[in-house]
């Protein structure tokens, strides 16, 4: 009888793990706030860029695996292209501060990446994979309105590249001055 009980209450539990979380958000609707220390302790938030700038956030598993590493020197090989788009490039993921310091220094980067150990970032994008204390790998362009422009979900770093460029492309050219 105790087992019984006992499996109801974990499946309940799950049950509610797995529903409990906001979905992930999609183009069109607004970005969620945000706010994060980046890896020389400043605080940076969505707010700072709101009326100003493109935000590609993105969220990334571990700072020097493979693949996040070549995603991330994409998105610093890139950056003169974003910054002609009026684009600032954030990471996110559950890695250190110091981590993150020494990522950037390895790898030259040239945009913040924040620390977000407790997850809060992570949770409130649905950017976290199952089961492990990682960051799934998935960019969110937001408009300088806060809306989301595009929303790519993929392990493949090149994706990500392709649609950034595709869905920057697509937006409507600034009025000339």
């Amino acid at each position: 009888m105790k087992i019984k009980a006992l499996l109801a209450a974990l499946l309940v539990g799950a049950l509610t793990t797995f529903t409990s979380h906001a979905a992930m958000p999609k183009a069109g609707e607004v970005a969620p706030a945000f706010e994060g220390q980046d890896q020389d302790g400043h605080t940076v938030k969505l707010a700072d860029f709101a009326g100003k700038k493109l935000v590609l956030l993105y969220f990334y598993p571990k700072d020097n695996t493979p693949g996040c590493t070549a995603e991330a020197c994409g998105f610093r090989d890139r950056m003169s292209h974003f910054q002609t788009n009026n684009l600032v490039v954030i990471g996110v993921s559950f890695d250190s501060l110091e981590n993150h310091k020494k990522f950037i220094a390895e790898h030259q980067l040239n945009f913040p990446l924040l620390a977000d150990p407790d997850g809060k970032i992570v949770t409130a994008y649905d950017a976290k994979m199952s089961f492990l204390r990682m960051a799934k790998r998935v960019s969110f362009l937001i408009g300088t309105d806060g809306k989301i422009l595009h929303v790519t979900d993929s392990l493949d770093p090149q994706k990500h590249f392709r649609e950034i460029q595709a869905a920057l492309e697509a937006l409507p050219a600034a009025p000339k001055s």
